[in-house]
């Protein structure tokens, strides 16, 4: 709860979540995304009749890891009821859902926000089954029925979250939890998650006001400005002393404002009663210790671990967690002996860029964690430095080689006998004097001129520290400032 200019928000999400299972919920369709249209279908999901649906047990048993993570009130028996309306991308006319009995009710999630560690209710976790796709061009609507019968969890909040800005946070960090979890890609550009923002207003201490649902946000950008709009909407309403009506809303975002969709049905509307060809789930004892061994430590409890068991700040922290495997990835280079904060600096630049460079993930890369590890020891202990190592970065990322093999075939070892290293500072200073009178005057943008070239030189080869002492007495001898 918040109060802005003296009204309360409160705000709650209907979240969805397709699960990453193979199949579809209920028949043995694919479950992909970006196929033909229409291909991935079959008389079940296309609701002829006389077909009888079949439960993915990969599916449920992912809606169990997800209500557990979440803290939620297991139930003891789950069933599907058929939730009837009419769209054109529901093909049955009826949706298979959980309404009576859900997978989990009653939990919590903590997330960070402003420094701080926030903690939402969840009021329930439930399983259905996703509708097809909508397409709309110009006067013809299409309809793609690939995504009919996905598997797709729900995941309702309670109206704890108290702005637009706050919304959004709470989702990337809901991003995160499901993808750390691997039950779903969190891809909201490809509507794998999305949600439907609750929000109303009230003056402070009156509770609840009256809800405006706003439906099938794909973007947490969206998400927040939506709120943000319907903020500034129901308190324009409220002030002209006219009342809020309960309805759902769409978003335009070609024009930054909430449309009228409908107004807002209730549970009896949908005229629930339990699906006939699905029988009811007992899970036993054995299958919930199953799927408490499954979970995985979540991202927050992660990002707090990490700053305490490494010394590294919240921001970094927060950075290492953001992937699973960026987190994974980290830990198993610590292992290997590598100084964490150094780990960090390479992670979040150099590695970072060559990734973004290829479009490619940690794991796609040619880059392990031993390879990192081994990197970051041999500019440790003198062998390279650091623009050495960043060469030997890129032909990792080119060629799939071990760091050593790269150094030993190439050549690369690092020159550190004063002697050699004065003999190419000498030459470099014969050649341009006038540079080397400005440098002894102060300027040490020409230092780095130097410094370029003898690096050039010597095939960056030339130990920085030591070339860069030696370079500052050889300008004073040469100039006579030694003198």
């Amino acid at each position: 709860m918040s109060v802005q200019n003296d009204y309360q928000t409160f705000i709650g999400l209907e979240i969805h979540i397709q699960l990453l299972t193979r199949t579809k919920a209920f028949c043995s369709c694919p479950a992909a995304f970006g196929d033909e249209p229409n291909t991935n279908v079959c008389p079940i999901c296309l609701g002829y009749p006389g077909v009888l649906p079949a439960l993915n047990e990969q599916a449920l048993f992912m809606a169990y890891q997800v209500a557990t993570a979440l803290n939620c009130r297991l139930s003891p028996v789950t069933h599907f009821d058929r939730k009837n309306y009419f769209y054109p991308d529901m093909p049955k006319n009826y949706q298979i859902s959980q309404f009576g009995s859900p997978v989990g009710l009653d939990g919590s999630i903590e997330f960070p926000y402003m420094g701080e560690i926030r903690k939402i209710r969840i009021h329930d976790v439930h399983l259905e089954e996703d509708a097809g796709k909508m397409i709309h061009a110009g006067d013809i609507s299409l309809v793609d029925y690939n995504r009919a019968g996905t598997p797709l969890l729900e995941i309702v909040t309670e109206p704890d979250l108290t702005s637009g800005d706050e919304t959004e946070a709470f989702i990337h960090y809901f991003r995160r939890f499901v993808r750390y979890l691997e039950v779903c890609d969190g891809n909201m550009e490809e509507g794998s998650l999305r949600c439907d923002a609750n929000i109303s207003i009230n003056k402070p201490g009156r509770g609840l006001g009256t809800k405006v649902e706003v439906k099938n946000l794909n973007s947490s950008r969206f998400v927040r400005m939506a709120l943000n709009y319907e903020y500034s909407r129901q308190r324009k309403v409220l002030e002209e002393g006219s009342s809020i009506q309960q309805e759902t809303r769409l978003w335009n975002e070609n024009r930054d404002i909430s449309i009228v969709m409908r107004r807002k049905e209730e549970s009896h509307d949908y005229r629930y009663f339990p699906e006939p060809d699905l029988p009811p789930f007992r899970p036993e004892q054995e299958y919930l210790q199953g799927v408490e061994k499954s979970l995985t430590e979540l991202p927050l409890a992660r990002q707090i671990r990490f700053t305490s068991a490494y010394g590294l700040s919240a921001d970094q922290a927060a950075f290492l967690t953001e992937e699973r495997e960026r987190a994974d990835f980290f830990e198993d280079a610590a292992s290997c002996g590598a100084d964490p904060l150094e780990l960090y600096r390479w992670l979040s630049g150099d590695v970072l860029r060559h990734l973004n460079h290829a479009r490619i993930s940690l794991m796609e890369s040619a880059l392990s964690p031993a390879r990192l590890a081994d990197l970051l020891r041999m500019i440790t202990d003198g062998t390279i430095h650091g623009k050495i190592a960043k060469k030997i970065l890129q032909i990792i990322f080119d060629e799939d080689q071990d760091p050593l093999t790269i150094f030993e075939e190439r050549g690369m070892r690092q020159i550190t006998d004063e002697e050699e290293i004065r003999k190419i500072v000498q030459r470099v200073i014969a050649e341009d004097p006038a540079a080397a009178a400005q440098a002894a005057e102060g300027q040490q943008k020409v230092y780095g001129y130097f410094m370029g070239l003898i690096m050039k030189m010597s095939g960056g080869r030339a130990d920085p520290r030591i070339t860069r002492r030696i370079l500052e007495t050889e300008i004073k001898q040469e100039t006579g400032e030694g003198a």
